[in-house]
């Protein structure tokens, strides 16, 4: 068995196998993060059951594929399951073969199983409290992509299923540092430069990086899965959103005005720019998108109650809107030919901003103050003052606060006066405005570092792409 970071997460599948009491555990996180890899990796596929959901089908298919589930791990049952209690009754018959044994059933995709008119929900609910509750046995890991759903219907449940889940786990992305450690395991030779770039394109999504071809450059790779005419990615956009939401409208308006504004955008800006109504859809579309990794809200600092930016979070989300969507040059070397251009340098700022949000604790270790307590923030002048716009604050409870200024560049990067400048003038607006009395160091986070020369000394700390790892 050979996975790749997740060590918490396997010390909890652990924690919960080695109980000795019946177990309702929920693994949850965006499409291709790796949860349905990791459960079947961590147990060797051995399951006193399985099954798996399939999505845009009717429920009577996916009433007869579970019966056949239910056969292949050896149910003596012929009729045919008319509904989902069905279903369940001849789980519970099969598990009841083996009494005394720990039973791992394992069921996937659950949010596609609770189609229209079906009562997939009730029937698990009746399952469950009826029976499997009572059994010390059994560990039941349910597995779904689509996080509003989960949330909603087993988290929040406000019925039979109120408070009955004893075990969550939640599987992010990837760290970078991870994907190192991913493409490591898979022979990929790649620099730490190309590989900052691969996560500003891909994330840190197990299912894209287990697609690259060790044979490949890391371009060659890029247009491969994006450009090329039979490109894997091509239509990864349209299949993600539409899985996860079905009617995702106002999920794809809001990634679209936030992947034109580089600086965020509060809610009244985002229903301007996405034309989008300031109602219930909209906060659900939200918060929907927040749960599944797409953007992130941070509060403003000097509104802490009220006030918040989102940002687009997710960087596939980025570069298909920038580069995929629209693209009709039916350029197979798109992306190679595309590496010293405006466009690309433009995004790659936006870009590697994503990337340093994504790893505020990695940050924090190059400060040193990984155990201090910290909130993290954005903010914008009230006065509109010129360039007077911060989107990482790291207030700490040790009385200083890092505004952070990140450069993505290729080289050493020179603080020049007009740079030192800004940053000044940043700071004094901020202090003044806010009235904090913290001390304000201002934080570099650069590609390569800053170069020693000029006014370098502006910055009172630094943190490099290398502390990212």
């Amino acid at each position: 068995m050979k996975i790749v970071g997740r060590k918490a997460e396997m010390r909890e599948l652990e924690r919960y196998y080695d109980s000795g009491r019946p177990e309702l555990v929920v693994v949850y996180g965006r499409r291709r993060v790796g949860k349905t890899y990791l459960i079947r990796e961590y147990f060797e596929n051995d399951f006193a059951f399985y099954f798996t959901g399939s999505i845009g089908v009717q429920n009577k298919v996916n009433l007869a594929n579970f019966d056949k589930a239910v056969s292949e791990y050896g149910s003596e049952a012929k009729a045919a399951s008319k509904n989902w209690f069905d279903a369940f009754s001849k789980l519970k018959t099969l598990l009841q073969q083996t009494p005394g044994e720990r039973k791992v059933v394992f069921i996937d995709e659950m949010p596609w199983l609770d189609a229209q008119k079906s009562d997939f929900l009730q029937a698990f609910d009746y399952f469950w409290n009826s029976w499997a509750s009572s059994v010390p046995e059994i560990l039941l890991i349910g597995c779904g992509s689509a996080t509003s759903w989960i949330t909603k219907k087993l988290f929040r449940n406000k019925g039979g299923l109120h408070n009955r889940v004893t075990g969550r786990i939640y599987l992010a992305p990837f760290s970078i540092g991870e994907c190192e450690e991913f493409f490591k395991s898979r022979n990929v030779e790649i620099t730490r430069y190309q590989l900052a770039e691969c996560y500003m394109i891909f994330g840190g999504i197990p299912y894209y990086l287990n697609l690259f071809d060790r044979r490949l450059s890391f371009s060659q790779n890029v247009d491969k899965l994006c450009f090329a005419e039979a490109a894997p990615l091509r239509n990864e956009f349209e299949e993600l959103y539409m899985s996860l939401w079905g009617n995702p409208a106002n999920h794809i308006a809001i990634v679209e005005a936030l992947a034109k504004k580089r600086y965020g955008l509060s809610r009244n800006e985002l229903c301007e720019a996405g034309n989008l109504q300031p109602n219930g859809h909209l906060t659900d579309a939200l918060n929907e998108l927040e749960q599944c990794d797409f953007i992130e809200r941070f509060t403003d600092f000097t509104k802490k109650k009220n006030g918040a930016y989102y940002y687009l979070k997710d960087p596939f989300t980025l570069f298909f809107l920038r580069y995929m969507k629209d693209n009709d040059t039916r350029d197979e070397y798109f992306w190679t030919n595309r590496a010293d251009s405006g466009s690309h340098n433009a995004w790659s700022g936006y870009a590697f901003e994503q990337l340093c949000r994504m790893h505020i604790k990695q940050i924090k270790a190059r400060l040193g103050i990984l155990g201090v307590s910290t909130s993290a923030f954005s903010w914008r002048s009230k006065d509109a003052a010129p360039g007077a716009q911060i989107d990482l604050l790291i207030r700490r409870k040790d009385g200083v606060i890092n505004l952070c200024e990140i450069k993505y560049t290729r080289h050493l990067y020179e603080i020049k006066k007009a740079d030192a400048d800004l940053l000044e003038q940043k700071k004094a607006a901020f202090l003044m405005e806010t009235g904090v009395k913290d001390a304000v160091h201002i934080t570099m986070i650069t590609t390569y570092g800053l170069a020693k020369k000029g006014y370098f000394s502006t910055a009172q700390s630094e943190v490099t792409m290398e502390d990212l790892f």
